[in-house]
């Protein structure tokens, strides 16, 4: 086997990769072949990374979006972390079965717990009962944690989400994979390095001060590429998806709402999403909206319904959802495409005053939906960064506080994904280093048969 590092490079595109060094540098050296990936519905993290490591649609493999609401316990769950939510096998455990000593690291890579991999880093912040979020990482072995952290310090958690991300998240990932590599020298190492895509949601692709946030990238890009050829590695670099300017949000389940089919729960004055008993209700996932319809009898008129919604591009209801390989128990009964300058929020309420109390807190797991307000600090508050550190300061004399600094102005949002790209140089790829040709464009699904052939050539 030739030992193989992966590289996610989350939202860098064929345009953007050219205007790399370290990276530029890799796809025209004369050894690397380039590959633009056509990607799937809805493109979006766990989804694309489900299929790149699986071969599989979401149909096959289950991860239907970063989300999804739950029928079983009606709740919506977003961003979980068990590697039993990935149906099918992926690439490591095919390789174990062709060589029982073939070794994964996993870096990053989401559904990343208590999975077959050798070596597994991957953020996991402790929240004690006193309502603190503490910055910390998931590790296999167990040891490791503590190693990582003595050595680079705490995970830096919220630099890695939230309105303070910035360079250090990943550069600290990118440290934990280069140890590793040094330490146990694994067949696969997969490495998630996701800085770009949050600049790029935050400020939009055009923005004059993306070329500082590709530096730094680059910079980290160039690190690991040096590492690699040291040691002797193939490189596969890839990245699950483009980022797209956006200017208008879509709040598809306020029109849900105004057509009385969501159904509210008031808790101290906030209105809350009763998902189990709402007629429909949207889990809005960038410019993806699974809409689920309690009564089937009900599907044709809310797909009709939100085919008229301004914003809304496509409509998928039926026998297009088995086209577009998402068939699957999790899927919304109708899924929402947004036009290209569009996203979808996934809020409820009607009047900002009685938004839940989570709505203007960093709090991914909560929220019905994805929150891209999450990366600012509102622009309403006078010295926000001083009202974070005094509620910060009370938490930690034990005093419970509302970390509550978030915008809910949907309209700052600059950069979004999760459908079609109109133009592949704004989409994913896929450039690697190992003796294969390429065709110029390849599935999502083909990306898993790149890096096994890249190991096993």
């Amino acid at each position: 086997m030739q030992r193989t590092m992966v590289l996610n490079l989350v939202g860098v595109s064929p345009r953007i990769a050219r205007r790399m060094p370290a990276l530029a540098g890799m796809l025209s050296d004369g050894r690397s072949t380039f590959s633009r990936i056509d990607e799937l519905i809805p493109a979006v993290t766990t989804t694309m990374q489900a299929t790149y490591l699986t071969g599989q649609t979401p149909a096959r493999h289950g991860i239907v979006g970063n989300g999804w609401y739950d029928r079983s316990d009606a709740e919506v769950k977003f961003w979980k972390q068990s590697d039993a939510l990935v149906e099918s096998p992926r690439i490591w455990t095919k390789l174990k079965g062709i060589d029982a000593g073939a070794t994964c690291a996993n870096v990053g890579w989401w559904y990343a717990m208590y999975s077959a991999c050798d070596y597994t880093v991957t953020p996991r912040p402790m929240y004690p009962v006193d309502g603190r979020k503490i910055p910390d990482c998931w590790t296999h072995p167990p040891a490791l944690r503590d190693e990582l952290q003595q050595m680079f310090g705490r995970f830096p958690l919220f630099q890695f989400w939230g309105p303070m991300t910035d360079i250090r998240s990943t550069a600290w990932l990118a440290r934990a994979a280069i140890e590793i590599e040094q330490r146990h020298s694994p067949t696969l190492s997969l490495v998630y390095l996701p800085h770009l895509d949050y600049a790029l949601q935050r400020l939009g692709p055009g923005h004059a001060d993306i070329e500082t946030h590709m530096r730094e990238l680059d910079g980290v890009v160039g690190e690991l590429l040096e590492v690699a050829r040291t040691r002797g590695l193939r490189v596969v670099v890839l990245s699950e998806y483009g980022i797209v300017p956006v200017t208008r949000p879509v709040h598809i389940n306020r029109v849900l709402r105004e057509s009385g089919w969501i159904t509210i729960r008031e808790e101290m004055g906030r209105e809350q999403l009763d998902a189990g008993a709402s007629q429909a209700f949207a889990v809005a996932d960038h410019q993806v909206a699974h809409v689920y319809v309690k009564d089937a009898s009900r599907v044709d008129a809310v797909a009709n319904r939100l085919a008229r919604l301004p914003g809304v591009g496509r409509v998928l209801v039926g026998d297009d959802l088995a086209r577009a390989g998402l068939s699957h128990r999790r899927a919304g009964d109708v899924i929402c495409l947004a036009e290209p300058d569009a996203w979808f929020t996934y809020y409820h309420w009607l009047d900002d005053a009685r938004s839940p109390d989570y709505a203007r807190t960093v709090d991914i797991h909560r929220k019905p939906g994805y929150d891209p307000c999450e990366l600012f600090l509102d622009p309403q508050l006078t010295f926000p960064k001083i009202r974070v550190a005094r509620k910060l300061l009370a938490r930690k004399l034990g005093f419970r506080s509302l970390l509550d600094v978030i915008p809910l102005d949907a309209s700052l949002v600059r950069g979004s994904h999760g459908g079609p790209v109109r133009d592949p140089e704004d989409g994913p790829m896929l450039a690697t280093n190992a003796p294969i040709q390429l065709p110029a464009r390849i599935h999502a699904t083909d990306v898993a048969g790149v890096i096994m052939r890249s190991v096993m050539d």
